[in-house]
């Protein structure tokens, strides 16, 4: 028996009988105003990362495509972008360790911390998200939302084996204050606000 199965049979033998119910999840003023886009930008930006901006009517990638001609692996989770390297065809996560640029799609944003959330059907491997080089990801700005009160609301967190915010790249500090990206993870975190199919 390993350790994690020692660990789980322990706290399955120990659970109180009966079913409980979670805390009722209190509502907060919000701490962004009516513009979700601008809050959300603006927020992203502070922890390190960008919305690319793209010419109204023009290709939404546009922003990013520098980056993805230059790239030599390119994982890509979503049908909008190519990649050369398939990530149904991973079988361990450290398969990933060479790769330049991800592409994944958010399942929603949060205006009030920037963050974006993603589930194991948007990565399919869940260390794509943190062995790449740099994220690219796809949000539908329909599908920002206002705080992570109204996150934590939606069926995403009950319904997935798996769920992670990421809020900007990767990063360090000292305690001087000297702020490192990506240290343990993506060195850079770019959303391209492009609308789903």
């Amino acid at each position: 028996m390993s350790s994690r199965e020692a660990i789980l049979g322990a706290i399955r033998q120990n659970r109180p009988a009966g079913s409980y119910a979670l805390p009722p999840l209190p509502d907060f003023e919000p701490l962004v105003g009516p513009d979700l886009v601008a809050e959300f930008a603006d927020r992203l930006k502070r922890m390190g990362g960008r919305v690319a901006e793209a010419v109204p009517g023009g290709d939404p990638l546009a922003p990013v495509r520098e980056r993805l001609a230059t790239a030599k692996v390119v994982a890509s989770a979503v049908p909008e972008v190519a990649g050369n390297r398939d990530l149904a065809q991973v079988a361990n996560p450290g398969d990933l360790a060479d790769v330049d640029v991800a592409v994944v799609r958010a399942v929603f944003g949060v205006a009030e911390t920037g963050s974006v959330l993603f589930t194991q059907d948007e990565l399919r491997v869940n260390a794509v998200a943190y062995l790449a080089q740099h994220l690219i990801v796809l949000l539908d700005l329909r599908d920002i939302l206002i705080n992570i009160q109204a996150a934590y609301r939606r069926p995403d967190f009950a319904r997935a084996a798996y769920a992670v915010l990421h809020t900007g790249p990767s990063a360090t500090a000292d305690i001087e204050g000297v702020l490192i990206h990506g240290a343990q993870g993506v060195r850079s975190l770019t959303v391209v606000l492009m609308p789903r199919g």
